[in-house]
């Protein structure tokens, strides 16, 4: 389900709306619609510290956590001088 929303703005950032539409080739309901998932989403992130905090990774979600310190697997640091 979709819900409609009408607000007003100045006509400076009306301008940069439209223009920015044409030189996406989006429309610009695609462009406000991305805008606002986009900054909702970063106000919603602003509170991850505290969800971690409050939350903290159970026993199975940190048996990953030596995979991340295992690094490269091998070294192909000479691949690209042997491909000159």
């Amino acid at each position: 389900m979709t819900k409609m929303l009408s607000f007003r703005v100045d006509d400076e950032e009306a301008e940069g709306v439209m223009t920015w539409a044409e030189r996406l080739g989006v429309d610009r309901s695609e462009l406000l619609r991305e805008a606002v998932h986009r900054h909702l989403n970063r106000l919603a992130s602003e509170n991850d510290a505290e969800t971690w905090v409050a939350m903290p990774l159970d026993e199975g979600e940190q048996a990953l956590v030596a995979v991340a310190d295992w690094g490269v697997a091998e070294d192909w640091s000479d691949w690209s001088d042997a491909a000159r």
